[in-house]
């Protein structure tokens, strides 16, 4: 298939600038597979879309403030986004400029509080940076860095832990995973009080998010990879909604990469590593049932992972219908039901 083929016309002014409040008072569109029909609700109405017996899949990752700024000896102002952690002080990178930082540069943030030296760099033209502080590295960086919003997102967040989830258990993500954002303590009460079981796994978001399909054939686009792990109680209680007939509920793209990579012959098994899987049209899911999700970037290997799930013409028009009702788009936007 071709890039051209999932994109779709979205005017700027629905990419959501700032997030809902409260979180579960988000638009929620519900997508019925079975006969295409669509529905338009609020997300705190998604319960009303979950059976007893069904297992909700979380990714319970957390954000960290990855985005330093920084100075080069010279002076000249620099960025460096932290994208996966290699060691207890090094870390695979974005920077800019580029062209500036190549192995051997060194970055000074805040009075040298914090500095790092670049040590190589990567096939996707990242760095591999060295950090070196006075004390522990995770305090400075809490105090120095700041949240990695995507560049679409203009405006200034005024509470940092608005871009984390609120189940948000291990630091590790350069990017929320954002359909998680629309969950409310109370509203997960009331999913577990109805019988439904929340499993949480993790994926730590990296490169793959922010990296877009530049070939026309998507057969040729490579993932980056992203840590996963899938524990051997998330694993039982998957394969037990399974064996007891419930759905398997995935909350988030993440969520969906972390059970089809754990996946064999069916069944989710306990495993952690690196993942490079690409969900897109005619892959066969083993586990997902159901998934919601977020609207995506046109052209986005994200678009193309729903997509599979359902179809591509269908989603396309289900995004028009979108942008016709005025949802609101990306991380701060509205949430997607497709069951």
């Amino acid at each position: 298939m071709k890039l051209s083929d999932f994109v779709y016309d979205l005017p700027e002014e629905r990419i959501a600038q700032t997030p809902v409040e409260p979180r579960d008072h988000s638009r929620l569109m519900v997508v019925h597979r079975d006969t295409g029909a669509i529905e338009h609700r609020h997300f705190y109405d998604i319960i009303d879309y979950l059976n007893p017996g069904d297992c909700l899949v979380i990714n319970e990752t957390k954000v960290i403030p990855a985005r330093l700024y920084g100075e080069r000896p010279s002076g000249g102002a620099c960025e460096v986004l932290l994208l996966k952690q290699l060691g207890p002080k090094r870390w695979e990178t974005l920077v800019r400029p580029g062209k500036k930082l190549r192995p051997g540069a060194e970055v000074s943030f805040v009075d040298g509080r914090l500095k790092c030296r670049v040590t190589d760099t990567t096939d996707a033209g990242g760095r591999i940076v060295e950090f070196e502080c006075e004390g522990s590295f995770e305090a400075a960086l809490d105090a120095l860095g700041e949240m990695p919003l995507p560049p679409y997102i203009h405006e200034k967040l005024a509470d940092r832990d608005r871009y984390q989830t609120v189940y948000a258990r291990q630091d590790g993500s350069a990017a929320a995973p954002t359909a998680g954002l629309h969950f409310t303590p109370e509203l997960m009460n009331r999913i577990r009080q109805k019988g439904i079981d929340i499993v949480p796994v993790l994926l730590h978001v990296g490169l793959g998010t922010f990296r877009p399909v530049k070939v026309e054939n998507i057969e040729e686009h490579e993932m980056h990879s992203e840590y996963f792990e899938v524990t051997q109680d998330a694993a039982d209680r998957v394969n037990a909604a399974r064996a007891r007939g419930g759905r398997i509920v995935a909350v988030g793209t993440t969520s969906v990469r972390t059970l089809e990579s754990a996946a064999r012959d069916g069944r989710l098994t306990a495993t952690r590593g690196d993942t490079s899987i690409f969900i897109k049209p005619g892959y066969r899911f083993q586990l997902v049932d159901a998934l919601i999700t977020n609207f995506h970037l046109p052209g986005s290997t994200l678009i193309m992972l729903v997509s599979a799930l359902w179809d591509r013409e269908r989603i396309l028009a289900a995004y028009k219908t979108a942008v016709e009702e005025k949802y609101r788009f990306f991380s701060f936007g509205d949430a997607m039901l497709i069951k």
